[in-house]
């Protein structure tokens, strides 16, 4: 009796702690600030609010059913022969079947609109940037400007962002959780993502996939610049940074080295091919 007593006030207590802890986190999936975060959201919330109505009315009928049968109630009527209702069958199977239904389009419809390969629709040109996952920092290679930075990137709000991304070790996976969308990186391997920001800011950007002792710091801040002009500023301040290129893959190799909380980097000068040149050495160990 004492056992499940303090049973109950432990788990009253961890309730109270928890809620205390989760008032102050940014859910920062609910909270996009891009197209595709925000048609994410959307799908979230409606396929949320199908599930309510299952579970709502199952909670509501365990609380009335315990209730008006609790062994107190002396009004409840006793039927122990009773086995099956026709109408509840119906009830039970059908409503499941019409909710699953609706999601299940919901789903194949989203699946091909927030198709990650599928690119954006835009007046605007599309910014390419190479993403190449590495132990345990971010590479990001601007092949039509040629530089390179590594835990920060940018583009202008409005503009359509093509991501192309590989690992040059293990499996991760690129996540900007405001702007939506997260894809893995695979060694020897390409992926693509295509995601726009809708207001201008600061970004964080992270690993959601477990690679390694240094996972916990593997992040990295997507800059959101108002105008081109605020993108074209930081373009030239990283095109500034002296002594510090990537345009061989001896250069690279030294810069693959696992770091743990790598510091922001900019690199004034990038081979273009630099993203093909680390995919291919994972095939019979080609360069170009």
């Amino acid at each position: 009796m004492r056992l499940s007593k303090f049973y109950k006030i432990f788990m009253l207590l961890s309730l109270i702690a928890a809620s205390t802890l989760l008032v102050g986190c940014d859910m920062a999936v609910l909270n996009p600030k891009g197209q595709i975060g925000l048609e994410q959201r959307s799908l979230i919330f409606f396929a949320l609010g199908l599930m309510l109505l299952v579970v709502i009315p199952v909670i509501i009928m365990t609380i009335a059913f315990a209730r008006k049968f609790r062994a107190s109630n002396i009004n409840a009527k006793y039927n122990p022969n009773w086995s099956h209702s026709n109408k509840i069958e119906a009830i039970v199977w059908k409503i499941p079947i019409i909710i699953i239904s609706i999601l299940a389009t919901m789903t194949w419809q989203t699946t091909q609109e927030l198709d990650p390969y599928k690119p954006l629709i835009s007046k605007v040109n599309p910014i390419n940037i190479d993403v190449i996952s590495l132990d345990w920092k971010w590479l990001f290679v601007y092949p039509d400007l040629g530089i390179a930075t590594v835990n920060e990137l940018a583009f202008p709000v409005n503009n359509p962002v093509n991501f192309h991304i590989t690992s040059n070790s293990v499996m991760n996976s690129f996540f900007i959780p405001r702007l939506g969308g997260q894809i893995y990186a695979m060694p020897g391997m390409q992926t693509k993502l295509h995601l726009i920001a809708n207001e201008p800011g600061k970004y964080h950007g992270i690993s959601s996939s477990y690679s390694g002792r240094g996972f916990s710091g593997m992040k990295f801040i997507a800059i959101a610049t108002p105008d081109n002009i605020t993108f074209n500023k930081w373009v030239a301040r990283v095109k500034e940074t002296p002594n510090h290129k990537l345009d061989t893959m001896d250069e690279f190799e030294i810069l693959a080295r696992p770091s743990e909380f790598n510091p922001i980097e900019y690199f004034s000068s990038a081979n273009p091919h630099l993203f093909i040149n680390i995919i291919n050495k994972f095939i019979r160990g080609n360069k170009i």
